[in-house]
């Protein structure tokens, strides 16, 4: 089960932009600084909805592989798994199948429904659509894309790890996203990072006032940096 977090704590979390999250994280050493975030493969396509934050219900899905028929049993699975988990969620989309370009895991009809059982958004390697059919309902969408048509869309596993962008996030994994992109949150520091999150804000704060004050120099700024 992950480590489940009180409402102000999320309420914390929320508060603060993914940039902020990413760098705080940092400050704990318990990954490397190159790894836990989403490249610009998945990007972000609802800036105007500010932060999204929730536990990942993750699942694999196919769109183009062709000759088969749609078998909506491993949908089904998915809205199970998104009532079952804590809340939010947030759906983490594995494209796999041939063509990953045309694969399309949502519109406006799974989005609404996945909204109903407690999701704020998506994220996927793959495609989406209907995307102003979606907006109205305040969700999230990080996305490789858009396409037009779902082809034969089929969800196949759910549940288990899964790798987007060359990150891998485990079903109840803690996701935080903004314009910026998308960061998964170690669960062992979770509750300890809006503190460092503060901090963070405090040591660029006075970068950036020192770099536009009176007294900004290189020189005062190597000793600033590296103490040299």
């Amino acid at each position: 089960m992950p480590n489940i977090l009180t409402p102000e704590q999320l309420a914390e979390l929320r508060s603060m932009d993914s940039p902020t999250i990413a760098n705080a994280i940092e400050t704990f050493k318990v990954r490397d600084d190159t790894q836990g975030f989403m490249g610009m493969d998945v990007a972000c396509h609802t800036p105007e909805f500010g932060v999204m934050l929730g536990y990942a219900v993750t699942a694999t899905a196919n769109s183009m592989t062709p000759g088969r028929a749609r078998d909506r049993r491993g949908l089904m699975r998915l809205f199970d798994a998104v009532a079952a988990a804590p809340k939010p969620s947030v759906l983490v989309v594995k494209a796999v199948g041939p063509k990953p370009t045309h694969s399309c895991f949502l519109g406006d009809v799974i989005a609404t429904i996945t909204k109903r059982l407690g999701a704020v958004g998506i994220v996927t390697d793959g495609g989406v659509r209907d995307l102003e059919g979606v907006k109205p309902l305040g969700y999230h969408v990080f996305a490789a894309g858009f396409v037009v048509a779902h082809g034969t869309f089929n969800i196949e596993e759910v549940g288990i790890p899964v790798e987007i962008s060359g990150t891998t996030v485990k079903p109840g994994d803690l996701i935080h996203g903004d314009a910026s992109g998308v960061t998964t949150i170690p669960p062992e520091i979770a509750d300890k990072l809006y503190a460092a999150c503060l901090k963070v804000r405090e040591v660029e704060t006075g970068l950036r006032d020192f770099a536009t004050g009176r007294d900004f120099t290189l020189e005062a700024l190597r000793q600033r940096l590296v103490g040299k």
